[in-house]
């Protein structure tokens, strides 16, 4: 009876002669309606790719009936062409409690950026040619204006982010000179940027000055050579110093380097345009009060508190911009059509500040009222705890945010989240927290959130009442089905 059991095992094990070739896969009803949708060669790739497999699989611990079914196989391939056509890059839900957060884009745009930028994407565009002189123009045009009108500065220059902007004022106006920066002020943010590695890059030497906590105008002054190419100061944007500390004034720097006959450089950073106090938050010196202060130049982000896409805006005198856009490395930095597009439609918002918080998210977001983030998790919770079951406790509970990719890097956002904790025991719940995060990701609009204190938090600030609800609670069936 054993012999009779392992003969008849060794008779149903698939063996190479059982695969079907690639003709006949591809022939199948199922990879012919494919094939006519996404392509030939894609089906034709991920089947042989599924082949392959599948002889692998035979020759290491063997296969089972089913692997080498035409059907198995073709429902195989299609899941392969499916994940090869799924966009890497693709929408998210927020919630993690970070408004401007790196990893995820920073601001997200106005409905005016967004058909700027694709009215701008179908077709041509003037993006560097003047309509009314009919010649070849500059494509800083379409926002310079609008920059030295929101700044008070002389004129202005764009390039694909902050860093390129310090990296490109640096290797313009001090290139194998002196620049002292003080030793407070050489930060790290993100991955590689470091100030003293993005000044070697420029072509410039670091003159570290005063100490971590306290540098003083005598610092400066004792730093100045003939070598020396510019006076730099540095916003540290991703945190503060407190306690026995010193800095020099915007004004003291500025007096010093005009005595000297140096530009006078700030990286500001988060690059607000308006009074942040206005909105009931704290005061961000803005590039308008750095530029009246005395700075020669001054550099800023537009994806964070300005609410734009990714670059980086310099505002300045007229004469050392000159210089910048002459810089070879300006057109290896430059920002295209698209981008351009975006900025120039969040700038005209600008106009009417008095609708800046209905109209520019970021602000929108930055700025609304406790009680509408209570009311949208009083609206949410039930659908998810229908959809989450008994195995999953959901509460609503007060929590904190922040603004996020260093603008205002103390300020706490108090706000509403819903808390996810595992019904299960103790020593099991960091596994089926990484579970439950890990089903929320896979969810066809991912939702980001952070887990601590023992449950899955989803921060609600982020969440906007309307569409960005609606589909949140419309893939809630997704998790039951999972």
């Amino acid at each position: 009876m054993g012999r009779r059991n392992k003969a008849t095992d060794q008779a149903r094990q698939p063996g190479h002669g059982d695969i079907p070739s690639l003709d006949r896969l591809l022939r199948t009803p199922a990879l012919e309606q494919l094939q006519a949708r996404g392509g030939r060669q894609l089906v034709l790739e991920e089947a042989r790719a599924e082949l392959g497999q599948l002889r692998q699989n035979l020759n290491n611990s063997g296969a089972a009936a089913d692997d080498v079914s035409l059907d198995g196989l073709a429902e195989r391939v299609e899941a392969r062409v499916g994940a090869t056509l799924q966009m890497s890059l693709r929408p998210v839900f927020n919630l993690t409690g970070t408004i401007l957060h790196t990893n995820l884009g920073r601001a997200p745009l106005a409905e005016e950026a967004i058909e700027a930028m694709a009215k701008v994407a179908r077709g041509a565009a003037n993006v560097e040619f003047d309509l009314a002189k009919g010649r070849r123009g500059d494509r800083d045009d379409h926002v310079e204006d609008w920059l030295c009108r929101l700044t008070g500065a002389e004129a202005a220059t764009v390039v694909n982010n902050n860093a390129a902007a310090v990296l490109l004022m640096l290797n313009t106006l001090a290139n194998r000179r002196e620049v002292p920066v003080s030793r407070g002020e050489l930060i790290e943010i993100g991955g590689a940027f470091r100030i003293p590695e993005i000044m070697r890059r420029a072509g410039c030497r670091l003159v570290e000055v005063g100490t971590t906590n306290r540098t003083h105008l005598h610092d400066f002054a004792d730093a100045l050579t003939p070598r020396t190419g510019i006076v730099m100061k540095v916003h540290t944007s991703n945190y503060v110093v407190q306690g026995f500390t010193a800095e020099v004034s915007d004004g003291d720097l500025a007096a010093l380097a005009r005595e000297n006959g140096l530009p006078y450089m700030v990286d500001l950073g988060s690059g607000s345009l308006i009074d942040m106090a206005a909105l009931g938050l704290p005061h961000e010196t803005t590039v308008r009060e750095t530029l009246e202060k005395g700075a020669d130049l001054v550099s800023f982000s537009g994806d964070k508190l300005l609410g734009g896409p990714q670059a980086g805006l310099i505002a300045g005198r007229a004469d050392l911009i000159a210089k910048i856009k002459k810089n070879p490395m300006k057109r290896a930095l430059r920002v295209d059509k698209v981008t351009m597009a975006a900025l120039a439609a969040t700038l005209r918002l600008y106009a009417q500040p008095e609708k800046l918080t209905a109209r520019l998210p970021t602000l929108r977001l930055l700025t609304r009222p406790i009680g509408d983030i209570q009311a949208m998790a009083e609206r949410i919770a039930p659908a998810l705890r229908q959809s989450l079951g008994d195995g999953t406790i959901v509460e609503i509970a007060p929590c904190t945010g922040q603004i996020g990719s260093g603008s205002l890097p103390v300020e706490i956002l108090h706000s509403v989240a819903l808390s996810l904790r595992p019904n299960t025991a103790a020593k099991k719940t960091g596994a089926a927290l990484k579970r439950l995060a890990a089903a929320f990701r896979a969810l066809p609009i991912p939702v980001l959130g952070r887990i601590t204190d023992d449950a899955l938090h989803f921060d609600l600030r982020c969440l906007e009442a309307g569409e960005g609800e609606q589909a949140w609670l419309a893939q809630l069936a997704d998790l039951r089905a999972g």
